[in-house]
């Protein structure tokens, strides 16, 4: 079998409410999914999502050559960009086509990708992260109702500017989650808006009042100096990598001891996960995948020796996606589907008319001007 051709196509999500983080946030909540489907002569396709960015400057590194060669081909697209460099967006394409090629992998296969990469149990623990910045404090029960009914223990909360506002709503859903667990596990993500001695003063006050598993990206994702610093100064451990785009770049911070669970982002695929699973537990650290809608990454995740938790941020489908998983039990059940489990209905999605502000100034993925230079709270 030879890869052929690709397409790509965009749907949407519809989050039913406003979503985001202290950078910005999509009041409409719909947000833009693109998705890429490798051809091959066989007529077998294989389905990756994240990103668009350089997929026909990519293309030619896979192009002709046989889809299980997983490993060898991102390295092929990695070295195909080695003088512009591979960070940033173009990392996003390279994510998305390995997706699709592990996707392809599985499906010659005939079994369902945690088969292919020899997970022996199809369960992925997760966390709940509804990405519910500007989500009212009176419609936080209604929104992590779901989570609570299907069993999580643990949640993830947004928040970073309003401290007393924060506490508020740390201790309203550790309340929601009490229904499954007397202790659940509290998270706070900062989105990489303190500078340093904000974010201790910062997290040394909620934990005064809030026993907290995890504060996510308090600095700069680079800043290894400081986000060390942090760490010896909280109680709670300091979660990042999600941000970066290269296995090069999780070095200065390993090496500095500047991250006590290390996360990718799941929209840089599968090798980009294994690959620093694997740094990780060569330093006994735990992993974690930030969460991407339809959660393809937690059949990865669930052959890792050491994955804590996976980030689970809708209960949801994007529109025209069908996708072989239920969320249960506090995690992701993994189906039987061959590749990751997605089916898309392409006729739908291109009929269909949605309006996207995930890109928009406003939104959560600009940085504001004055992030990290803010000497009080700003609503």
């Amino acid at each position: 079998m030879k890869i052929t051709g690709f397409r790509l196509i965009t749907t949407y999500h519809h989050w039913g409410r406003p979503v985001g983080d202290v950078n910005g946030y999509i009041s409409e909540g719909i947000t833009e999914v693109p998705l890429v489907i490798l051809e091959t002569d066989s007529g077998l396709e294989g389905v990756g999502l994240g990103s668009h960015s350089d997929i026909a400057r990519l293309f030619p590194a896979i192009e002709g050559q046989d889809p299980r060669a997983t490993s060898s081909l991102y390295d092929r697209m990695l070295a195909f960009v080695f003088k512009s460099g591979h960070g940033g967006a173009t990392f996003g394409g390279i994510g998305s086509l390995d997706m699709a090629l592990w996707d392809l992998k599985a499906k010659m296969a005939n079994e369902p990708l945690w088969r292919t990469l020899g997970a022996r149990d199809r369960f992925v623990p997760g966390y709940a992260s509804a990405l519910e910045i500007a989500v009212t404090d009176d419609d936080l029960a209604a929104l992590y109702s779901g989570w609570v009914e299907r069993g999580f223990t643990s949640a993830k909360v947004k928040g970073g500017r309003d401290l007393d506002h924060d506490l508020v709503r740390l201790k309203a859903v550790r309340e929601l989650f009490r229904a499954n667990t007397a202790k659940p596990a509290m998270m706070f993500d900062a989105n990489e808006s303190w500078n340093r001695k904000q974010a201790i003063r910062y997290i040394c006050a909620l934990e005064d009042q809030m026993d907290l598993t995890w504060v996510e990206e308090p600095l700069r994702r680079w800043d290894a100096e400081g986000l060390a610093l942090v760490s010896r100064s909280v109680r709670a451990s300091i979660a990042t990598g999600e941000n970066l785009t290269g296995l090069e770049q999780f070095r200065p911070l390993l090496d500095a001891g500047a991250v006590d669970i290390v996360q990718t982002g799941s929209v840089w695929g599968i090798t980009h996960f294994l690959r620093a699973a694997t740094v990780a537990h060569s330093r006994d650290l735990p992993i974690s995948p930030v969460g991407y809608l339809t959660n393809p990454v937690a059949h990865a995740a669930a052959c890792v020796p050491n994955h804590l938790s996976t980030e689970v941020q809708d209960l949801s489908s994007p529109f025209g996606l069908t996708v072989d998983q239920v969320i249960s039990d506090g995690g992701i059940v993994l189906g039987d589907t061959p590749g990751i489990g997605i089916v898309i209905d392409e006729p739908a999605i291109g009929a269909a008319q949605a309006s996207s502000g995930w890109s928009t100034p406003a939104g959560p993925h600009v940085r504001p001007d004055r992030a990290g230079l803010r000497l009080i709270p700003e609503q």
